[in-house]
């Protein structure tokens, strides 16, 4: 069966490419990965290896151009099916580049006058007996690059059996897998997975986000000690079912504390004026895995958040992680946030920093990281302690560096002192 030699996908905007050289004359025997044309786009030059092995018919001359996609030639299997190729689709016949030397050196009146086409070269005559013709055939042995050792240099059976014997005695190439998928800028494409859905609406809002606020992040690190404490002893309350209260809860129950003291903070800018919200409802960014390569990220909002309780807070925000892995979440579930915190320490105990990207229209989202025991400085000595980072990205329009740093501080504060909140 014939293999098409087409015109690679090199680049996201390329459609076309120009054949600038084959590597091999029409009806010549081709291997596998063996490179047979180069082509040119407006960026490379590129060598496009064959697919398979045959014998090349040329489609398209050097010079011309092509679509992607587009075969400019073909690799017949077998000389039979070349000569029907030829007969069928002419094609351009072209040959490997010749000896520019030796072509100067002819007289100019044998070559052939401007606009006359080229006589056709004959092949090759190669002397061979027919003893060692009707061998190398049974055997695919191309005896055409064999040295004879007859006379005048003519090919005998021996010749023939050295050949098979040195065939034989070579260990066979391991089968390598071809590529026939895309090729973008020399980079063979694994998959491709269209940038749509949630996907789409994720990258539309963040990309929206930076591009209509003005955002600085500022970051610290807090000493989880005394929360750490405060969470195990919370835990072996009975209200608290079968011990389920998370970090992230007691952050909810803090941030909506530090909100209620600092208004400025629970705020949008909307049509040229600052909107302090009297309510204050804290959105919960959580990660969803849709497949093996695509993840997802929604925000289900917890609404008046200061109004409710620790263990309030735990229910619901249990409540609505459980209906977004399940795709359950209402319009009202995602609906009327005022400032939104992400907790990525879930996935994973290493020490790490990010700059979280506002949730439009909102002028604060704060990033807590992992907890991790880290070597800190407590009264000129070293000692080891839970530590965790936390990062706060805010609109520098509506808020100056230093509400965000009181803000910053007011958390910090009441994660490191954390009794305060139940005292």
């Amino acid at each position: 069966m014939a293999i098409d030699i087409v015109i690679p996908k090199l680049g996201m905007t390329m459609t076309k490419a120009k054949v600038a050289e084959w590597k091999a004359g029409e009806g010549d025997k081709i291997e596998e990965k063996q490179v047979v044309l180069v082509i040119e786009t407006e960026k490379v030059t590129y060598e496009v290896e064959a697919l398979g092995a045959g014998f090349l018919h040329i489609l398209c001359a050097p010079g011309t151009e092509a679509n992607v996609g587009e075969p400019v030639g073909r690799l017949a299997e077998t000389q039979e099916e070349l000569s029907q190729m030829q007969a069928e689709e002419p094609g351009a016949v072209a040959t490997a580049p010749a000896d520019t030397t030796a072509a100067s050196a002819t007289p100019a009146a044998e070559q052939p006058a401007p606009g006359e086409s080229q006589p056709a070269r004959k092949p090759k005559k190669v002397k061979i007996s027919p003893k060692a013709r009707k061998m190398a055939k049974a055997n695919n042995i191309d005896y055409t690059v064999l040295q004879g050792s007859g006379p005048s240099g003519r090919i005998v059976a021996k010749d023939i059996e050295k050949a098979m014997a040195t065939k034989e005695a070579a260990p066979a190439p391991a089968a390598q897998e071809v590529f026939t998928g895309e090729v973008i800028d020399g980079k063979r494409v694994r998959e491709s997975i269209p940038l749509a859905g949630m996907r789409q609406v994720i990258a539309d809002h963040m990309l929206h986000s930076l591009q209509v606020s003005a955002q600085l992040s500022s970051g610290t690190e807090v000493d989880m000690t005394e929360m750490v404490k405060l969470r195990t002893a919370l835990k072996q309350k009975p209200e608290f079912k079968e011990g389920r209260l998370s970090y992230t809860d007691i952050f909810v129950y803090i941030i909506a504390k530090v909100l209620k003291a600092q208004p400025i903070m629970n705020a949008s800018l909307v049509e040229g004026d600052i909107k302090l919200w009297a309510d204050i409802n804290i959105g919960v960014a959580a990660a969803l895995q849709i497949n093996e390569h695509e993840s997802g990220l929604v925000v289900p909002v917890l609404k008046n958040t200061d109004q409710k309780s620790l263990l309030e807070i735990s229910q619901r925000v249990l409540n609505l992680v459980v209906k977004a892995r399940e795709g359950k979440l209402d319009v009202d579930d995602m609906m009327g946030g005022t400032f939104t915190l992400t907790n990525t320490g879930v996935f994973g105990k290493r020490w790490s920093w990010a700059t979280p990207v506002l949730n439009q229209p909102q002028v604060g989202i704060l990033q807590t990281g992992a907890i991790v025991d880290r070597v800190v400085a407590v009264d000129g000595e070293m000692v080891i302690k839970p530590m965790m980072p936390l990062i706060l990205t805010f609109d520098h329009r509506v808020i100056d560096g230093a509400a965000a740093a009181k803000f910053v501080f007011q958390i910090v504060e009441l994660m490191e002192n954390p009794y305060q909140l139940v005292g």
